[in-house]
């Protein structure tokens, strides 16, 4: 089974681009949501005696955790200590599942692929991306978004141009949805029947981080 990375800075496209390759049948795990699921309960007192203050009725709150994070990379990188392992270990449980039913691509779509060295546990890395000030207008336009903050989310990311360097397939998606899905359509189409190596690491070992 190949296993294949799909990341990109915030607000460039990345749902739309996960949206297109699960439209060929390709399961895709989603990192952003499983630590959302995690902040539901699973990760909630650890991450409580860690910040306290953050976790209300058993549940994450997610703007009083930015607060105590955000632009502080040593509490980042405590919160990070937390919720990765766990996200790990879905991670496994996902391409292990996908691997016994005998899927020929999966996909892991995460934000800080490369920043976590996630990249090194992937077959293939795809990278979406998007001008800056498109990526800004995009981000400013979400509900509860500020220059600030967006400014802290990217300080804690590779820049763009690092990311498109490391990648393996680039996508732009400043264009039309249809015009990016046709680029993903042929990237999909380029790695059916590719054999990968990665699966290996995830089948062998207990934790390949």
């Amino acid at each position: 089974m190949l296993v294949v990375g799909l990341t990109g800075s915030i607000g460039m496209g990345k749902t739309t681009a996960a949206k297109r390759i699960a439209s060929h049948g390709i399961a895709i795990f989603d990192a952003d949501a499983e630590v959302h699921r995690l902040y539901e309960g699973d990760a909630a007192p650890a991450i409580e005696a860690a910040f306290p203050g953050t976790v209300a009725d058993g549940r994450v709150d997610r703007a009083r955790l930015a607060e105590a994070v955000l632009g502080d990379p040593k509490k980042l990188e405590q919160l990070e200590s937390i919720v990765h392992p766990m996200v790990r270990a879905s991670e496994r449980e996902f391409l292990r599942g996908q691997h016994a039913r005998g899927a020929e691509i999966a996909v892991l779509e995460i934000p800080l692929l490369f920043e976590t060295g996630a990249d090194k546990h992937v077959d293939v890395t795809i990278v979406v991306t998007a001008p800056a000030e498109v990526q800004r207008e995009r981000v400013l336009s979400r509900p509860g978004m500020s220059a600030e903050k967006l400014d802290a989310i990217l300080a804690q990311q590779l820049s763009d141009a690092e990311k498109r360097q490391r990648a393996d397939f680039i996508v732009e998606t400043t264009g039309p949805i249809e015009e990016t899905g046709e680029k993903i359509d042929r990237i999909v189409e380029s790695l059916k029947g590719r054999q990968g190596k990665a699966m290996d690491l995830w089948l062998g070992e207990d934790d390949p981080g």
